[in-house]
């Protein structure tokens, strides 16, 4: 009932409703809106003395409505909105004054629905028991259908090299058993028994072969393995045994053995010869975690036995219990972390039948779930041959398909050919890590173009990709892929999808999303198509905005955050329909500038890039420079001409050539784009498919290098916070900090209120806070990110969200500034002051950080809602100083500080092993500094002395990066405590630089373009010597750390209370 009363406003925002309310400009105006923060809560928003107060209206258990108003005054219980208003146009009911005056809602104009669009296609129907009949005589035909289409293909192939029989094995199989194995599915059973025989029987020789070789390496195997474990011995001789079973599984067994036995024969061989591999053994270890399982709502409790050096996990129901049950580390497949029990875990295991289980465990808190995490990643490094990646490549590709079928060939998509930034054909077969592809106006359904896209892949790689997501919405979809190596590594998948069609209920136009997990690393693609024509603008604006706040993706214990807050990588992609801003009679001016290849005086024009530069959408996104023609309105099937007139009843209607197909980024570190660029041979619509690739930083489980038991508890101070915020709310404000490092999420009190002279609020929060990670190691702490949210204290609802990067306190404490925005507006400021308090050791650095900040053309610092540092005033640069050495050869883990500054043990003497476990104490020695040191050091990290280093100028083009130098990490330890900092101490201004990582397996070739050094002259960096870390990572480049802002005072005295906001 309350959708059909003037004075509802549905889900405007916040902001929206404190403009309306200031427009109405009289005491006791109101308006009634949906609550941002409680679903099916509404909030009642009243104007008095020009300040707007917000009383939250909550349902109870029968659905009764209340209003939240002072204390003293009794609740009243009201059945509907109606009801509840006409109560308080009455005085004294415990509001700031009673209503008067109703602010009408105002109407929108809906959009013209296209006419040259198909209809949209329907959602695939449910099927009753009715359609059965229909669904046998369908599936009849498909079968026949499969049947021939495979047999004319086999006509057209050269058959001249194939056996007779295997001729003749393949033509009755496509002519009678695909349609028998097509029935078994449909009853339920997919193994495809015609396939495996028609397999066995090409596979004959190979299978003959197979069991007469698997015998004699069995017994090498158990020659060499003298104690022999029930997984190991007794699988085996199943295998040889049972000739039935498929070849594949055979031939993966055959490698499985010879990889045992070589490992098996290089450790005997390495042992009596006293050969250590290049460091010591390392002695790790059991170590025993008591967890409860649920099994039927019953909890049991549960002992997970962890053994290192061996590689096996076991699983005991006593802690003395027999240890019968257990994985070998290559039989655990993934660790997933629940989002919303932080304690909780599964463990995703293969069975020795391959079966995959899921087993659910809840440890004791957070701390002893990460431990465990940590011991399994060590064991992972410890026993496997290939390292996790950190960094990895992703394709994103965008396409209006203009409800005509893909052309037979789009390769060139894939390949990233055409104009623009494009690929060297060298790299035309080099696989990516991810393929996400986004079209609209897509006449085929889900399952057939996720098909055609796998097999075009399949084409160019000869790597069949498997499926991460798909999700429609009527005809916007979006489709991800990842290669067959990382399925274990992706978790939490999630997929939605905002409708923003005429009056936001049809899905004509709006977005689809898909989001996940990559180890340690949150992604999110969101693939939007907006409301078209030249003079939409602001709808288009409109339509980002609402999908910004209801496309629910991510970790949804962050719902205070929307999705550009709540991934460490989010790009955004689609025909979002921003036009150049031109008159029509200039249309034939544009298409001369389109031939003469001068695009930047109609990017200029651009819709999109003017709005973005008003801080209207897309507010701290990235975008690649765009160097190729626009990609619409092309007549179809040529790319010669740009159709830019269309007749209608009402006259000649204009679209001008644009770029409507963009793909945009947002990263907590920036990624590098290798290409983007559009296709010129796909021409079956009157637009051009976009592509664009990232090489994109990504986080493993973490290690610690750090023994706990010596070591502190860590802490992160922030303290000194102003908020200013543009509001006329009159409410107190608190401040949240989320973050996954933390063990909790953390409230501050109630800040202060003062008027500011510009009419906003500034809010002072006096208190320090303190939060508690879960784990204190630097290394650790400097890769992650904390979240901050302004509330208010009447409804609880997001007044600005922003974020800091703890990479900005790596040496001492560190002035921060962050704009705070809300649903993708600007709401305001906050400043502060950030510590750490962290166990000793100075960090392995790590691709985090390389790119923050930084603009690589014009080398500016730019605003990107969050904070990398706000270094201190009076920053003095400093002139040349001496390169970083780099360190080749193996293991070296000895512990070496900056040069001014020697480490007590000297560099003889050895740091704990790599794989040592962060449970317990070190076995080996001194981890390079005594106890003495060690009480010293409790409180900061030591800031070094600050060092310089000019970068080297580039030898080539001036636009072009300067190739960077190779260096590898560190990890030293500070020396002695520093004197805690004063409001007035100068901050120390040394700043590290970062290294990236190792791309991902098979991502690369030598031929990939390098990493740019985002280089600045005169930023100060520590000298460090770098010793290489324990996985096996290729040297890459370096970046330059961004130069410094100038800081403000945040210590001001803090004015009185009282104001009215103007």
């Amino acid at each position: 009932m309350q959708n059909y009363q003037p004075w509802y406003h549905g889900n405007i925002t916040r902001s929206k409703a404190e403009d309306l309310l200031s427009k109405a400009a009289r005491d006791g105006s109101f308006l009634i809106r949906d609550s941002e923060s409680i679903q099916g809560a509404y909030a009642l928003c009243v104007l008095y003395q020009n300040c707007v107060y917000t009383y939250r209206i909550l349902p109870n258990e029968d659905k009764k409505l209340s209003v939240q108003a002072s204390e003293g005054v009794p609740i009243r219980f009201f059945t509907v909105l109606p009801e509840l208003v006409e109560a308080y146009y009455s005085p004294n009911m415990g509001l700031v004054t009673h209503l008067q005056y109703s602010v009408q809602r105002e109407e929108e104009v809906d959009d013209e629905p296209e006419s040259n669009n198909l209809p949209p296609q329907l959602p695939p129907r449910n099927f009753t028991a009715n359609d059965v009949k229909d669904n046998d005589k369908s599936s009849e035909q498909a079968c026949k259908s499969l049947s021939d289409t495979y047999l004319m293909r086999l006509q057209h192939m050269d058959l001249s090299t194939i056996p007779e029989e295997h001729q003749i094995a393949i033509q009755e199989y496509f002519r009678t058993s695909i349609c028998l194995d097509a029935e078994q599915v449909q009853n339920g059973n997919p193994n495809l028994p015609g396939l495996k025989k028609l397999l066995f029987s090409i596979c004959k020789t190979l299978n003959s072969e197979v069991s007469h070789i698997l015998p004699v390496l069995e017994i090498f195997h158990k020659t060499l393995d003298q104690q022999l474990s029930p997984g190991i011995g007794q699988f085996p001789k199943q295998i040889s045994a049972d000739s039935g079973q498929s070849v594949s599984f055979r031939l993966e067994q055959l490698t499985k053995l010879l990889y045992s036995i070589e490992d098996k024969a290089k450790n005997s061989v390495f042992e009596s010869v006293g050969y250590d591999g290049g460091h010591r053994k390392s002695l790790i270890p059991l170590v025993t975690f008591e967890v409860k399982q649920e099994s039927l709502g019953i909890s049991t409790k549960m002992f997970l036995k962890v053994d290192v050096e061996s590689g096996k996990l076991y699983f005991k129901k006593s802690k003395d219990g027999p240890e019968d049950k257990y994985f070998v580390h290559n039989k655990i497949l993934q660790l997933v972390k629940s989002q919303k029990m932080h304690a909780k875990l599964v463990i995703v295991v293969e069975t020795e039948k391959e079966k995959i289980l899921r087993k659910e465990f809840v440890f004791d808190d957070t701390k002893k779930r990460e431990g465990f995490c940590q011991l399994l990643q060590q064991m992972k490094n410890k026993h496997s041959e290939k390292p996790e990646p950190d960094m990895i490549t992703v394709f994103v590709g965008t396409w209006n398909m203009g409800n005509a079928g893909p052309p037979h060939n789009i390769s060139s998509w894939f390949q990233c050919k055409g104009q623009g930034k494009t690929r060297d054909d060298t790299a035309d077969h080099i696989p990516h890590d991810f393929y996400v592809i986004g079209t609209q106006e897509d006449p085929l359904g889900e399952r057939e173009w996720a098909d055609t896209v796998k097999g075009v892949l399949r084409n160019i790689t000869n790597i069949s990709f498997k499926q991460v997501a798909v999700h429609t919405l009527w005809n916007i979809r979006i489709v991800v892929l990842a290669k067959p190596e990382h399925e274990n590594r992706i978790s939490h998948v999630f997929s939605d999808s905002v409708k923003t069609g005429i009056a936001n209920t049809l899905g004509n136009k709006g977005a689809v999303g898909v989001s996940f997990m990559f180890n340690g690393t949150s992604f999110g693609f969101v693939n939007s198509h907006l409301t078209s024509g030249s003079e939409k603008k602001l709808r288009r604006n409109q339509n980002y905005t609402n999908i910004l706040r209801f496309l629910n993706l991510g970790d949804k214990k962050l719902n205070p955050f929307d999705i550009t807050n709540r991934f460490t990588h989010l790009f955004w992609l689609g025909d979002l329909n921003y036009r150049v801003e031109l008159p029509s009679t200039e249309a034939e001016y544009i298409v001369t500038k389109i031939k003469q290849q001068q695009y930047q005086e109609l990017l200029s024009k651009d819709q999109l890039n003017m709005e973005r530069n008003d801080g209207k959408v897309f507010l701290h996104f990235d975008e690649e420079e765009i160097t190729f023609a626009p990609t619409y309105r092309f007549e179809r099937d040529t790319r010669e001409k740009y159709a830019y007139t269309k007749a209608k009843a009402t006259g000649t209607k204009y679209n001008l050539p644009s770029w409507c197909d963009r793909v945009l980024r947002k990263s907590y570190p920036l990624v590098h784009v290798v290409c983007q660029g559009v296709t010129n041979d796909i021409m079956t619509s009157d637009h051009s498919p976009v592509f664009a690739t990232f090489e994109v930083g990504v986080a493993s489980q973490f290690v610690s290098k750090q023994d706990p038991n010596s070591a502190p508890q860590g802490g992160i101070q922030i303290m000194n916070c102003v908020a200013t915020l543009s509001t006329k709310s009159k409410t107190k404000f608190f401040i949240e900090y989320h973050s996954s490092c933390l063990e909790k999420t953390v409230k501050t009190s109630e800040g202060e209120n003062t008027e500011d002279s510009d009419g906003s609020i500034k809010v002072w929060f006096g208190n320090q806070v303190v939060l508690t990670p879960i784990i204190s190691d630097p290394e650790y702490l400097l890769d992650q990110h904390i979240l901050i949210c302004v509330k208010s204290t009447d409804c609880d609802e997001s007044y600005g969200e922003g974020c800091v990067a703890l990479r900005a306190a790596q040496f001492c404490y560190t002035e921060f500034q962050v704009t705070l925005t809300h649903h993708g507006e600007k709401t305001g400021t906050l400043t502060g002051g950030i510590q750490l308090q962290t166990s000793e050791g100075k960090p392995t650095e790590k691709l985090y950080g390389d790119y923050m900040g930084v603009s690589f053309r014009g080398g500016n610092v730019i605003d990107k809602g969050w904070s990398y540092s706000m270094p201190p005033k009076n920053l003095v640069t400093a002139g040349p100083g001496s390169k970083d050495g780099t360190k080749k050869g193996g293991f070296d883990v000895s512990a070496r500080s900056p040069p001014a500054k020697p480490c007590p043990g000297g560099e003889d003497e050895k740091m704990s092993e790599m794989f040592d476990n962060p449970l317990y104490g070190s076995m080996g020695k001194s981890h390079g500094w005594g106890k003495d040191q060690d009480h010293q050091q409790k409180d900061h990290l030591t800031p070094p002395d600050p060092l310089f280093s000019s970068p080297k100028p580039a030898d080539s083009d001036p636009d072009r990066p300067p190739v960077p130098t190779p260096r590898n990490r560190s990890f030293t330890c500070s020396e002695s405590k520093p004197q805690p900092p004063t409001p007035t101490a100068l901050h120390c201004s040394a700043y590290k630089k970062p290294v990236v990582p190792s791309r991902s397996e098979g991502g690369m070739g030598h031929n990939r373009p390098p990493v740019p050094a985002k280089s600045r002259p005169g930023v100060p960096e520590p000298q460090t010597h770098k010793p290489r870390d324990y996985r096996d990572s290729s040297e890459l480049p370096n970046k330059f750390r961004p130069p410094a802002r100038p800081g403000k005072d945040l210590h001001p005295e803090v004015p009185k209370m009282g104001r009215s906001v103007k």
